[in-house]
């Protein structure tokens, strides 16, 4: 679709040139002879950036700029002036002008700012396109924290739906950085036994006597230093539901411990004889096969069955990319909120890069690369030099190789080749990735004598 631009001055001569110059860009225009046709044409219209003259007689371009920003805050407005002054200058931008050109004007360059404006506005468009249906997600799944629209991910949601008001065991299986935490909240918060205790447990790491004590508590005077009696996690979640997460980490010995409180309900605290009987909801979670582990003898095969009476697998993203963008747009409004900043959105260069990669890491991997890029960004545009570098090395980036001897024409034209290439033939497109006007990459491709491309 063409984007429209409105180009006011009040000397024909320079609307009608500009007009037919961005017309050859492939943009529709409109013009006008002073503020007041402008705002006439921007009410009538649905117009995309306006490039006005600030010295007109009537409605004049200070007064013009002021009436589209208040309006229209979204709408790019660029200044042009044959009487420019810094001080000029600075009351446009204040005011809210994109950029500021004097007469006369440096045609590539003005093309090249049309195109960022419209860009970033594109990504501003974007970006709220996105948030809206993440919230129509959020109201179909009745839980906002886990974001997906792909068909394995509405899937697991359709199950977590249905598991949730059973008292059920379930095993969250998946990669490491998937989000398994977030599924069982999610099981949690759906359950009957949302305002109850939920209590999560990290079953790695911990030595077996520490487990075991953090698990079922102790008695005073269980071991030294037990100087007065401790309530485990297993009374702590009495109500509610405990999530054993890494549960494929826990020793031998105590997994006999554990299958017992599992099945009947009941344990004892370390030093004590009286079984205390209580009403909890399991939860499991593990980036490991069992099943496997079962087969090498590291995991109790009867365990292993109490567990996994409901299986939920949680998909790697790399198997549901589809997904990205809402997670992209997500983490992005997340880390501009703590970080005090006003990021629009992603390069399509950047955008490339993160689809292109497999994110071993998984959504904990991408969540970290956006903090990090908002973090390091310094423009409204997340751009792929703003991203990790193991992102950005991805085998979708483009690579040209000119080697030392190669003159600086050849050099240019390689480079032009090899980015017609990767833009698949479209010239505008490779014109933006160049840093050049359209007309001037057509100039180039005649003097280099390279075949046209897509004219798209």
């Amino acid at each position: 679709m063409q984007q429209t631009l409105l180009i006011c001055d009040d000397e024909k001569n320079i609307r009608d040139g500009l007009a037919l110059a961005f017309q050859d860009e492939g943009f529709q225009t409109l013009t006008a002879s002073s503020g007041d046709e402008a705002w006439a044409l921007i009410g009538r219209n649905d117009v995309d950036l306006l490039i006005t003259d600030l010295r007109m007689e009537g409605m004049s371009g200070e007064e013009l700029l002021q009436k589209v920003h208040g309006a229209y805050p979204r709408l790019p407005v660029i200044i042009l002036t044959g009487h420019g002054t810094i001080e000029t200058a600075v009351v446009a931008m204040r005011d809210g002008a994109v950029d500021f050109f004097t007469k006369p004007v440096d045609l590539d360059r003005l093309i090249l700012v049309v195109r960022k404006s419209l860009s970033t506005n594109k990504l501003y468009e974007e970006h709220e396109r996105l948030k809206s249906e993440l919230a129509e997600i959020k109201a179909r799944t009745k839980y906002g924290k886990i974001i997906g629209k792909s068909q394995k991910m509405m899937a697991l949601m359709e199950l977590v739906g249905q598991v949730a008001p059973s008292r059920a065991s379930v095993l969250i299986t998946g990669e490491s950085g998937v989000g398994k935490e977030l599924v069982a909240t999610a099981i949690q918060e759906l359950s009957d036994r949302a305002d109850k205790p939920f209590i999560k447990v990290n079953s790695g790491g911990l030595s077996e006597t520490l487990l075991e004590d953090r698990l079922f508590g102790h008695e005073k005077g269980a071991f030294t230093g037990a100087i007065s009696m401790h309530k485990g996690y297993f009374e702590q979640a009495d109500g509610g539901t405990l999530f054993l997460d890494e549960i494929g980490e826990i020793p031998l010995s105590t997994q006999v411990k554990l299958l017992r409180a599992i099945q009947e309900r009941t344990f004892e605290r370390l030093g004590g004889e009286k079984s205390m009987q209580v009403d909890v909801r399991f939860i499991c979670a593990t980036n490991r096969d069992l099943a496997e582990e079962v087969r090498k003898g590291t995991f109790r095969e009867d365990l292993f069955y109490r567990l996994n009476v409901i299986h939920l697998e949680v998909p790697p993203l790399r198997e549901r990319k589809e997904d990205i963008p809402l997670l992209m747009a997500s983490f992005l409004d997340t880390f501009n909120r703590e970080n005090n900043k006003h990021i629009e959105g992603f390069s399509d260069e950047a955008k490339r890069a993160m689809f292109g990669y497999d994110w071993p890491g998984n959504i904990r991997e991408l969540r970290n690369a956006v903090e990090s890029a908002v973090v390091l960004c310094r423009t409204q545009v997340i751009g792929p030099d703003d991203l990790p570098p193991a992102v950005t090395k991805s085998k979708d980036g483009m690579q040209v190789s000119i080697p030392v001897g190669v003159t600086l024409d050849e050099g240019e034209k390689r480079l032009i080749v090899s980015t017609l290439d990767y833009c698949k033939g479209n010239k505008t497109k490779a014109a933006e990735v160049l840093g050049i006007g359209r007309k001037t990459l057509h100039r180039k491709l005649q003097e280099y004598k390279i075949e046209d491309g897509d004219d798209a």
